[in-house]
């Protein structure tokens, strides 16, 4: 009977441990495949991209108030917008650059007139492909279209303006040779064959041969026989050099310099366009700038009124254009 009793008990022991067991693989299992499911849905696959990109703001203001300020001054505010945007593909051979880029300023001062402080618009493409991994030359085609986005006065006349969206705009579109060992940092770009296109689309800028187009033909009487020219092209030889360095914590200095002459107008005439920046990086939102820009183009002629209110046409100047600002800057 004990020995029955026994038996029955080991018995019923396995079995109900079976039964446990059985129980304790079933009913997980739905929170296991749920579990897998929703942690799979959540995974995000990066595949590798040669493609990066960039896209930056920046916001500079300034203000100045008086009350009973016994020095005097006047009331102003100054704002500078600047929008960069970059779209780069990198790999062992190919690098292709795309960027954009445009700022406006303005200023407000009491007792005149809103007045326009800057005004670019820039859009630059360049591609590079060299043969083999050894070398740093590379050859390469670079696109550049600049123009500015509103009318632009010789304040404080504002009845006329000397300057509008594609009056002027200029086009380079040339193929040379760029080294490009460290082309993040510094390149050197050569091209002997470079077209570049002046654009003045107004027909009054044109009409007086403003930057560089040819004039309007007029009789005696001053009345325009032939309209002049939109467009003024040349063929010539185009040198530029791009140099980004790191001067010590935060401080970025950036130098660009392109210079230009033409085959057949005035060959020797060098077209300079030289920009050099400082950014002194506070944290990362604040950033000030100390900049300088300064501009040769032979075919810009300088205008002054003489003694008796008439408009003399002189020679082409340099023109110099220096900043100064702190401001707000975010990447995204």
């Amino acid at each position: 009977m004990y020995k029955f009793l026994f038996s029955l008990f080991l018995i019923s022991g396995f079995i109900g441990s079976q039964n446990a067991a059985a129980q304790h693989v079933a009913f997980p299992l739905p929170i296991k495949k749920n579990l897998v499911k929703r942690l799979t849905e959540q995974i995000i696959i990066v595949e590798p991209t040669n493609w990066s990109e960039s896209n930056r703001i920046g916001l500079d203001l300034s203000e100045v108030a008086f009350v009973n300020w016994n020095s005097g001054g006047s009331n102003s505010i100054s704002g500078l917008a600047e929008l960069v945007v970059e779209r780069n593909y990198s790999d062992n051979k190919t690098k292709w650059r795309n960027k954009f880029s445009g700022r406006f300023g303005i200023n407000s001062q009491e007792g005149r007139e809103l007045r326009k402080t800057d005004d670019f618009l820039e859009i630059t493409s360049d591609y590079g492909y060299r043969k083999d991994t050894l070398s740093n030359w590379y050859y390469s085609a670079k696109f550049r279209f600049a123009s500015q986005f509103t009318n632009g006065y010789k304040y404080p006349d504002t009845s006329v303006p000397i300057s509008q969206f594609m009056a002027p705009g200029y086009v380079f579109l040339g193929v040379g040779g760029e080294y490009g060992k460290y082309i993040e940092n510094l390149s050197i770009y050569a091209s002997p064959l470079t077209y570049k296109s002046t654009f003045v689309l107004d027909q009054e800028l044109a009409n007086n041969g403003s930057f560089g187009v040819t004039p309007a033909v007029r009789d005696a009487d001053g009345n325009i026989i032939k309209n002049g020219e939109k467009v003024n092209s040349e063929l010539g030889i185009l040198l530029q050099s791009v140099l980004k360095a790191t001067i010590m914590e935060n401080i970025n200095f950036t130098n660009s310099i392109n210079l230009y002459t033409d085959y057949l107008n005035s060959f020797g005439n060098i077209d300079v366009d030289w920009e050099l920046n400082l950014n002194f990086k506070v944290n990362s939102f604040v950033l000030a700038r100390l900049g300088s820009h300064l501009k040769y183009d032979n075919d810009i002629k300088i205008t002054e009124t003489n003694i008796d209110g008439e408009e003399i046409t002189m020679g082409a100047r340099t023109q110099w254009k220096q900043q100064l600002g702190i401001g707000v800057i975010v990447d995204f």
